[in-house]
């Protein structure tokens, strides 16, 4: 049994991770620590778990294995290194840093730990990405020409008579969060195209503030990427009823996902909506699990993960300087 405190329920998906855990037979859930006691005890007190004020006492428990870190994001440098250190595995909501350097050393502590690192990088598991991954890898599309990705939602918009819309205000905070849209939602649509594309070599971002807000919450990017595609990557926390969508074009056909439906047109293949059904690959936190217990080699990689922060610090500055940034 890996036995794992929760650090933090900052991040909206936290509560998702502390049922994942509870559905997973290695793993159970020990203890919680916050960074605001209030919000800390009271999850502690849902869970039936102690909470320990003290993120010290918390990692140098020798009965904690691991840790699920859901710090405010310019937290998780500062938490995850702390945990490396003391040879804890460690589980981290996305993005793991702001820029790629913090990332770097971030990594070289937890290589150095020899402990396990899994940044949640969920869309890379998902059938329809794999029908996607599969139309260039079987040639039904011919060359990659482009890739759209789009992934919004309606967080931000606040319901008649109300202040604020569902999302919580302190995703908003640029100096917690780093950003708006496009660092939170938007890194869902920037690891699959890169994923998809290859190394990016420049960005072009417009950030954009729909709402009285600090940060982006309606964003596009665009990806000129070192293979010739381009990709095209929207967000957006103002967006109601709008699906997730993947479009890849190549010389030879089309591949287009709108949530789980899924179209070919193609020169190669029978042109049709694709019905079978991919196996999906194993959630992260299995994948996180599977490579603590029996030294697996995850899917989610340290490429993807510094190649998204890369992407992101890039569009900070193209935004800011109006301009395309090289990579």
């Amino acid at each position: 049994m890996i036995k794992v405190a929760l650090l933090s329920r900052w991040h909206v998906h936290a509560d998702d991770y502390a049922r994942d855990i509870k559905e997973i037979n290695d793993l159970s859930i020990e203890m919680v620590w916050d960074e605001e006691v209030e919000r800390g005890e009271g999850w502690a007190n849902e869970l039936n778990v102690p909470f320990e004020k003290d993120l010290q006492a918390v990692l140098s428990n020798p009965d904690i294995d691991a840790v699920v870190v859901n710090t405010p994001t310019n937290m998780h440098k500062e938490v995850i290194i702390a945990a490396a250190k003391h040879k804890k595995h460690i589980f981290t909501e996305k993005v793991l840093a702001f820029t790629v350097r913090d990332c770097e050393e971030i990594f070289a502590a937890v290589e150095e730990a020899g402990v396990e690192l899994m940044v949640s990088l969920p869309r890379l598991t998902d059938n329809n990405f794999l029908y996607a991954e599969k139309s260039i890898n079987e040639g039904w599309i011919g060359k990659l020409t482009m890739v759209r990705c789009r992934f919004a939602h309606n967080g931000g918009v606040a319901p008649e008579g109300q202040a604020n819309g569902w999302l919580p205000a302190r995703f908003y905070d640029k100096e917690q969060a780093g950003g708006g849209a496009m660092m939170d939602l938007g890194a869902h649509p920037i690891y699959l195209t890169n994923r998809l594309a290859g190394k990016a070599a420049g960005v072009y971002a417009r950030l954009h503030k729909e709402g009285n807000t600090t940060v982006d919450d309606n964003s596009a990017l665009l990806v000129d990427y070192e293979s010739g595609a381009l990709g095209i990557i929207e967000t957006s926390f103002v967006s109601n009823g709008s699906p997730f969508q993947l479009e890849v074009y190549g010389t030879e056909g089309t591949l287009l996902i709108s949530d789980d439906k899924i179209q070919i047109n193609s020169a190669n293949v029978e042109s049709k909506a694709l019905t079978e059904v991919l196996p999906s690959l194993p959630m992260p936190m299995v994948q996180w699990v599977d490579s603590i217990k029996t030294g697996a080699t995850p899917t989610i990689t340290k490429e993807d993960v510094l190649k998204l922060t890369a992407i992101n610090e890039a569009a900070i500055i193209s935004h800011e300087e109006g301009r395309r940034i090289e990579l």
